[in-house]
């Protein structure tokens, strides 16, 4: 009798255990959607329509990393031994060794990656190893071809103990002690507002076909600033030469893509081999248009900074005060840069301290 009645209800402690149970598997099934979805479900959009990666409300729990646990990478800047390029070099790695040490840094060893194919005047004070260029007329005059390339010598001829690396740029100074934005297999990337990838769909397809999933895999990036492990840029690096050669030699792409077409194959050649980037805006800033240096780790100079003395932009127009790196094509800027007038954002009055304290600093700054 006792077993009849019982089999008309489940036992309340069965039915906690069924509603556990179901609890358990439907988290279980969340966190597995979380984990395979394509990064970019993991974006918002910012106030000035860009595209951020939030890391404290955003990211998944499995991979936060532990508190104090510090993962150091290493700092990869390639570079030619033009005058133009040596300077932003030494300047880059004066702010570097500042930054280096302070708290809330994880920046490990530093090596410029020289692929001139010949020693120059600043192996004495850079950490640099020099690599090959590319054969010559191979990059038909776009210098930047040879980013790929230099990568994939300097991986196989070097020794890096950290397991993490940092592609930067000549023209990147450290204004606040970067962390590593990296987490275990996602590496972190810069989004740049002009890449743009789902626009492009036509032409993405002819390097990455529709059996490896939609354009939407490919990041609105460039190689730098990145932070990636060392064993997946390894395989990346090689894919990323091919593809950029690839694109050069393909006329339509090459007029679409322009002198950002090394940016897209890396973006290509990443999600090629699956690999996806948590976008982070903070990363770096780029004067004049981003006004405040805040809290973001990288001050990127590419852009001329051109003003009246009124403090107004007159970006096209050369201003009655500016700050332009193509100014300095043939040698290094002069020590004691004027600084902007008033009303000039903080950021372009940031750049030029900085750029001032490094030539105080650096010896034999015009000479050198």
């Amino acid at each position: 009798m006792i077993s009849r009645k019982n089999m008309g209800r489940a036992s309340p402690i069965l039915v906690v255990l069924l509603i556990f149970g179901f609890a358990f598997a439907t988290y279980n099934l969340l966190t597995m959607i979380v984990h395979n979805r394509s990064i970019r479900n993991w974006m918002t959009e910012d106030s000035n329509g860009g595209i951020f990666f939030d890391p404290v409300v955003e990211m998944p729990e499995n991979v936060k990393r532990l508190k104090n646990v510090k993962l150091p990478f290493h700092v990869a800047l390639t570079a030619t031994d033009a005058p133009y390029s040596k300077w932003q070099c030494r300047i880059m790695y004066y702010w570097y060794k500042k930054m280096r040490d302070q708290p809330g840094s994880e920046m490990g060893g530093f090596t410029r990656i020289l692929h001139s194919g010949n020693p120059d005047n600043l192996m004495h004070e850079i950490p640099t190893v020099v690599v090959d260029p590319l054969p010559a007329g191979l990059d038909r005059g776009y210098i930047v071809l040879n980013r790929p390339w230099a990568f994939v010598q300097w991986l196989e001829k070097t020794t890096v103990d950290e397991e993490y690396i940092l592609m930067a740029e000549p023209d990147h100074i450290f204004v606040n002690p970067l962390p590593n934005l990296a987490h275990g297999g996602l590496p972190a990337a810069f989004p740049f507002f002009y890449i743009k990838p789902a626009e492009k769909g036509k032409i993405i397809r002819k390097f990455y076909p529709e059996e490896y999933g939609p354009v939407t895999n490919v990041d609105p990036i460039g190689n730098s600033p990145v932070i990636i492990k060392k064993n997946l840029l390894e395989k990346i690096a090689p894919t990323w030469m091919n593809v950029s050669l690839k694109m050069k030699d393909d006329p339509e792409t090459d007029k679409a893509f322009g002198w950002v077409l090394e940016m897209y194959a890396y973006a290509v050649a990443s999600a090629l081999h699956g690999v996806q980037h948590i976008l982070r805006k903070d990363f770096m800033l780029q004067p004049p248009w981003d006004l405040e240096t805040g809290k973001k780790f990288i001050l990127h100079y590419t852009y001329g900074c051109d003003y009246n003395m009124k403090g107004e932009l007159t970006y096209g127009k050369i201003g009655e005060w500016r700050f332009d790196k193509r100014s300095y094509l043939r040698g290094p800027p002069p020590k004691n840069l004027p600084l902007p007038p008033a009303g000039v954002p903080e950021s372009v009055v940031t750049l030029v301290k900085m750029v001032n304290e490094a030539t105080a600093n650096l010896p034999n700054w015009e000479t050198e």
